[in-house]
């Protein structure tokens, strides 16, 4: 993909790589390629959040406010997503998302994915089955941080 987005794709990677190349092209117009500048807060603690982010190239920092002060929770590099939980349980962002550097970003809401889960069963469910993934890796590291703070 070029920095002007004169040909926006997704590529095979994270939870895409399953797809097959018609299913990816089919899947990437249920959504939107943006382009995210250096120090661009792509999604802002406390804020409405209700997509789905699939970052195809740069690096963006997920942070917290916590006692006045802000905590780095995780770096997200490209194959990787962001926003899991509110496109199946749409709220507030827990988490302000910032580009570390010219970043190509492809985002799709809670509605589109549901009408490509319509027109498309078998690759939204490759997609779901990616995303579930994500999510209960997470939270199996978030588990194994809070174990090892409770034996300190």
């Amino acid at each position: 993909m070029s920095t002007d987005f004169s040909t926006p794709e997704l590529p095979a990677k994270g939870i895409i790589q399953p797809l097959g190349d018609n299913d990816r092209l089919l899947l990437s117009s249920y959504g939107e390629f943006l382009p995210v500048h250096e120090r661009q807060v792509l999604i802002e603690e406390g804020y409405q959040q209700n997509s789905l982010y699939f970052v195809i190239s740069g690096k963006l920092h997920a942070s917290t406010q916590r006692s006045g002060r802000q905590v780095l929770l995780g770096r997200i590099e490209p194959g990787e997503t962001i926003g899991e939980i509110n496109i199946f349980h749409p709220g507030m962002a827990s988490a302000t998302v910032t580009a570390l550097e010219f970043s190509q970003i492809w985002r799709i809401d809670r509605g589109s994915l549901e009408e490509f889960m319509n027109v498309s069963p078998l690759p939204a469910a490759h997609l779901l089955i990616g995303i579930a993934s994500t999510l209960s890796r997470r939270l199996r590291e978030t588990n194994e941080k809070v174990a090892m703070m409770g034996q300190i």
